[in-house]
């Protein structure tokens, strides 16, 4: 059987362009509006958010990435699990996607199938749809999907309105991009690969459906720009600092034993690279732990900033897997201040 993550250079989200040279192509094209797109490119949000005119809004995200499971079936789930992540992030519910797929005609079609079929799988969970999609010829695997999901514009996510004072909630471990790269070069223990593995699979669908019941100020989802990116991401949207609490980070141990053995992502290397002069690390941080917060997640938590009473609450519900993280203050010296 051909382990799929040993035929691409890089895996999952970790694939994603650095974000220095995304960001600097986007802002050098004119943007398109429209009275009816409340959300669009501006903020780097997880997906656009258009006003249907009725109280509802239609989100749409498109997502997709080389392997990052050596089994085709785990790979269509964790890549279905990580496209509908970004319609969770905004606060809505999935309810009809596209494949989009990459082949090399080469390759057995019965991979293909069970790409597909593990995605279907991970949408039907998920309560939505496929309903078609688009493939091309090429070198290497690619798969994800385009997703078209519901809000109404009451409870409209965006990733710019944290205030001061908020706390952030993130959902799920940190530490799945190193432990890829573990996998990928043969360095991986069965049981590390395992919890990666189970937690890239799980939706955050129920994140989600706990969170809607609350007072949301800001929202996204942790993926390939890393826990700092993102973070980045929502102080630049606000205008805000935040203060992130090195004690509270929920991460795999595992992570911090691979990435000391120097098994880290190239994305990490991009990303801290992109983040120099907006990002004050304590000096007494162990470095594997800063390595950990540069990491590429894929299909990562959500990150939910909250007022510290709605986090009580939110976790009061959705238990010990949800971790408080840090805070949003008003702007200081640094964007992120790591402590």
């Amino acid at each position: 059987m051909v382990r799929l993550t040993s035929t691409v250079k890089t895996s999952g989200c970790a694939a994603k362009l650095p974000p220095a040279q995304l960001e600097k192509i986007l802002s050098s094209l004119p943007l398109m509006e429209d009275e009816r797109l409340i959300v669009g490119i501006e903020t780097g949000d997880d997906a656009l958010a258009w006003d249907l005119g009725d109280g509802r809004v239609m989100i749409e995200s498109v997502d997709f990435f080389p392997p990052v499971a050596d089994d085709p079936y785990e790979y269509g789930q964790i890549a279905a699990a990580n496209a509908l992540s970004d319609i969770y992030a905004m606060g809505g519910e999935p309810a009809v996607a596209m494949n989009v797929m990459c082949f090399p005609s080469c390759m057995d079609l019965n991979i293909m199938r069970s790409i597909l079929l593990g995605a279907q799988d991970k949408v039907r969970e998920a309560g939505a749809v496929i309903a078609g999609g688009h493939t091309i010829a090429d070198s290497t695997i690619k798969y994800g999907l385009s997703v078209t999901g519901f809000t109404t514009k009451d409870r409209l996510w965006t990733n710019k309105g944290a205030r001061p004072g908020d706390v952030l909630v993130i959902t799920k471990n940190l530490g799945v991009g190193i432990i890829n790269t573990a996998t990928k070069a043969g360095m991986a223990s069965v049981e590390a690969t395992a919890k990666a593995l189970e937690s890239m699979k799980t939706l955050n669908r129920r994140a989600c459906q706990v969170a809607s019941g609350l007072a949301v100020s800001a929202a996204t989802d942790i993926t390939g720009f890393s826990l700092l990116g993102h973070v980045n991401e929502m102080c630049q949207g606000a205008g805000l600092s935040f203060i992130l609490d090195s004690t509270s980070i929920p991460v795999f141990d595992v992570a911090l034993e691979y990435a000391r053995y120097g098994l880290i992502p190239e994305g990490a290397y991009s990303n801290r690279e992109h983040l120099e002069g907006k990002v004050h690390v304590s000096s007494t941080l162990p470095r594997e732990l800063e390595d950990v917060l540069y990491d590429p997640q894929t299909s990562g938590p959500l990150a939910l900033a909250m007022t510290e009473g709605e986090a009580e609450r939110f976790l009061e519900t959705f238990g010990d897997d949800g971790r408080i993280v840090g805070h949003f203050q008003e702007r200081g010296e640094w964007v992120i201040e790591v402590r």
